[in-house]
């Protein structure tokens, strides 16, 4: 069984879906299995579809609007980069409304609900590919990891806005008597549940460079200091997403094809920039080319 897995990252995913869109269109390699976590998870079904111009045209024109309906950040460029403080008018409202984050993600669900119909759905359980995208359960404090093939529609896609809710600058979500945020606060690169369930070649997208790089750029106000402080978790999560990866391929006889980012891409993965992002696309398109080039 052969397993696509590609970590949480923000607008980084659409890095990851050049990288998708290569295996899958060039090196036509068939999946029985997709996990993802965060922007992972919004890319898999229409990845799993085969609908990857689709996906491609999302990520191409996506926008901040597009969501969130309270964005918690003022984004201003300055010489091709981007740096962000804090709105104070729209975090005052978000918490005038009884939320706990600074800011909502309820456009990112309209989002999801108008690009990935029922039909499509129902076409995705007619298929023998199945699709696990990664949550984090704060009231248990577990990661949960929820199957296509055990949801109803507008379960599906709730669970996928889950995953990608990065918190506290998203959505926190409650559902089913808990509460939910993002799958990356506990699995950045769910690789771990690919190996369980049963994938023996297993292709995964980290949305980060495979080592360090060193950040020389200081932070300009406590908001960015705030996500760099998350930033730095999530980056040892990953790490630590890996390397139990990779200890259990060896026991388990399974083979792993890791693709990471060549650089860092942003500092600020909630900044949704289209043209930035399809510059993105094409850099993971050949990123992965050149990759396999090598392995020829």
């Amino acid at each position: 069984m052969r397993a696509l897995v590609i970590s949480g990252g923000g607008s980084k995913g659409a890095f990851a879906g050049g990288i998708a869109q290569y295996l899958i269109e060039k090196k036509q390699l068939q999946y029985n299995l997709y996990v993802g976590t965060s922007t992972g998870s919004l890319l898999l079904p229409h990845l799993a579809l085969g609908e990857i111009q689709k996906l491609h045209d999302l990520y191409g024109n996506v926008s901040q609007k597009d969501i969130f309906n309270l964005d918690p950040f003022i984004i201003s460029r300055d010489h091709g980069t981007f740096s962000t403080s804090i709105n104070h008018f729209n975090v005052i409202r978000s918490f005038l409304r009884g939320n706990s984050t600074f800011g909502e993600s309820k456009n990112l669900r309209a989002l999801l609900q108008k690009n990935f119909s029922v039909l499509d759905f129902n076409a995705l359980k007619e298929n023998k590919t199945n699709i696990y995208v990664t949550v984090s359960n704060l009231s248990t404090q577990n990661v949960e990891y929820k199957s296509l093939r055990d949801c109803d529609y507008e379960d599906f896609l709730d669970w996928i806005w889950i995953s990608a809710n990065y918190i506290p600058f998203m959505s926190l979500v409650k559902k089913n008597g808990y509460e939910y945020a993002d799958g990356g606060l506990g699995s950045v690169v769910p690789v771990k549940k690919a190996i369980e369930l049963g994938a023996k070649t297993i292709d995964v997208i980290v949305l980060s460079p495979e080592h360090s790089i060193y950040n020389k750029l200081g932070v300009k106000n406590p908001f960015e200091l705030m996500i760099n402080m998350f930033n730095f978790s999530l980056d040892q999560i990953e790490k630590q997403n890996v390397q139990i990866g990779q200890l259990m391929s060896k026991e388990g006889e399974v083979s792993i094809n890791t693709y990471y980012t060549p650089t860092v891409l942003t500092t600020n993965p909630l900044v949704f920039d289209s043209k930035l992002m399809r510059k993105w696309w094409q850099r993971g398109f050949l990123y992965a080319k050149s990759v396999n080039q090598r392995a020829e």
